[in-house]
C-alpha cells in the first residue's frame, strides 16, 4: 500500500514554539517583578532553567503540570508561591497567542491535503486550534488524552495508527525529534522524515526514510514513495 497518510509532531515541527515560551516567561517575570521587589534578582535565565530541571526529573508527566511544577519553583525564588494560580493563568494565555506556525506549516499542509489525509500527533499542550492550525487535520492525538502515554512509546503510534485507519505502511510522520519522531516512528512500522530545521549533525544510526530542512520539501519527498 502506498503513503495515505502524514502524521504532524507539533512543536518545532509545526509550531514555532520558542519565541512564544520566551514571550510568556518574560510577562511572568514582569509580573513576579511587579508583585515584589525580591523578585528583581530573579533572572530569565533561571526561570528557564527551572523548566529544564523539572522536565530532567518528571519527563513523563503532561507538559502542564510539568510547566506549573517549574512556575512553583520560579515563584518560590521570590516569596511568591501564593501566586501560582493567577500566574500560571498568564504564563498560558501569553504562551498560546504568541505560538505561531512557522512560515513553511500552511503552505504545505495545503500542498498535502489535495493528496493525503493529515494527522497532527503531540507530546506537548500545543492545541491545533489554539495554535492557529484549527481545521487542519483529519484527526489529532495528544499525549495523556484518552491514556495515551508520551511518544517514544509503542503506544502512542498505536493512537496514532488507530486514529488513521490504516496500516503502518501507509503512515508518514513527520517531526524533528530523532528519538521520538524518527525512530520510536520506525520501530511502530511507519516511514519517518526527520525535519531538521537548524542542520544538526545527524546523531549516529540514525536513519530516517528521509531529512528535510523545510516542510517546502516534504510533498516531493512523499510523492516518490
Amino acid at each position: 500500500m502506498g503513503v495515505r497518510t502524514i502524521v504532524f509532531d507539533a512543536d518545532e515541527t509545526l509550531l514555532d514554539l520558542r519565541p512564544a515560551v520566551t514571550g510568556a516567561l518574560v510577562a511572568v517575570l514582569a509580573e513576579m517583578r511587579r508583585l515584589t521587589p525580591a523578585a528583581r534578582a530573579v533572572t530569565l535565565a533561571e526561570i528557564e532553567g527551572d523548566w529544564d530541571a523539572v522536565f530532567a526529573a518528571h519527563a513523563t508527566e503532561p507538559v502542564t503540570r510539568i510547566r506549573r511544577a517549574a512556575l512553583a519553583r520560579s515563584l518560590a525564588r521570590a516569596g511568591l508561591t501564593a501566586e501560582l494560580e493567577p500566574i500560571a493563568e498568564l504564563y498560558f494565555a501569553r504562551r498560546f497567542a504568541l505560538t505561531r506556525p512557522f512560515a513553511d506549516t500552511l503552505p504545505a499542509l495545503a500542498a498535502l491535503r489535495r493528496s493525503y489525509t493529515l494527522g497532527f500527533a503531540t507530546n506537548g499542550n500545543s492545541r491545533a486550534d489554539r495554535c492557529g492550525l484549527a481545521a487542519e487535520f483529519a484527526f489529532e492525538v495528544y499525549a495523556h488524552v484518552g491514556g495515551v502515554p508520551k511518544k517514544p512509546s509503542p503506544a502512542f503510534y498505536a493512537a496514532v495508527l488507530a486514529a488513521a485507519g490504516v496500516p503502518p505502511s501507509a503512515v508518514v510522520h513527520v517531526g524533528d525529534s530523532p528519538g521520538k519522531d524518527v525512530e520510536a516512528a520506525q520501530a511502530a512500522g511507519l516511514r519517518a522524515v526527520w525535519l531538521n530545521r537548524t542542520a544538526r549533525q545527524r546523531p549516529p544510526g540514525l536513519h530516517p526514510d528521509a531529512e528535510i530542512r523545510s516542510l517546502a520539501e516534504l510533498p516531493a519527498v512523499v510523492e516518490r514513495w
